[in-house]
């Protein structure tokens, strides 16, 4: 499988542009997870193609979401990433069990609120640090549709803190803030 196979099943079945910023988002933060969180052995493509494909199937099928591109990536023997996507919620029934499963869990939900977080700065991601985004996470106003408890899930599961993964996660992002839109020039309003 590669990654223009992966892209291809992205593009036909998601057209919003935030739901593809937001893979694209995960994507990246997996790939840097992987050294991390799964040691020297994790395949960054793997993690990354993980985080590129978790949500493939939201738009198109948001009733039978993940079921969808679990059977696609099953289809092809991506097992581990079928069922890391299969326990990217632990709503689904499916524990998070191997570092890539606990990772994925831990860095979709959160990688989501942080980009939500940059949007509110005058100076995105820039300046943006662990105790900002922790602050906002106890405002249940603020992204509502982000699932606190998953935060703090996916923090647990992998052992570490919360405002450790925060800081981790904003570093990855910083890496390519232009590329997702989360840099903002003075004087430019907030998206």
């Amino acid at each position: 499988m590669t990654r223009d196979d992966d892209l291809s099943k992205l593009h036909e079945w998601v057209q919003s542009p935030a739901l593809l910023r937001h893979m694209f988002t995960v994507e990246h933060v997996m790939r840097r997870a992987a050294p991390r969180y799964g040691g020297p052995d994790a395949d960054p493509d793997v993690w990354a193609i993980a985080g590129l494909l978790h949500d493939a199937d939201y738009e198109k099928f948001p009733d039978e979401h993940p079921q969808h591109i679990i059977a696609w990536l099953r289809e092809r023997g991506e097992e581990e990433i079928a069922y890391a996507i299969s326990a990217h919620s632990p709503r689904w029934g499916h524990p998070a069990q191997s570092a890539l499963d606990k990772s994925l869990l831990a860095c979709d939900e959160l990688t989501g609120f942080i980009v939500a977080c940059t949007w509110l700065r005058p100076d995105g991601i820039a300046t943006l640090e662990a105790p900002s985004v922790l602050k906002k996470l106890k405002d249940k106003k603020f992204a509502a549709g982000v699932n606190r408890e998953e935060v703090q899930l996916g923090a647990k599961l992998l052992g570490i803190d919360l405002g450790e993964h925060i800081t981790f996660v904003i570093g990855a992002l910083k890496e390519k803030a232009a590329e997702f839109g989360l840099t903002r020039s003075p004087g430019e309003p907030a998206a």
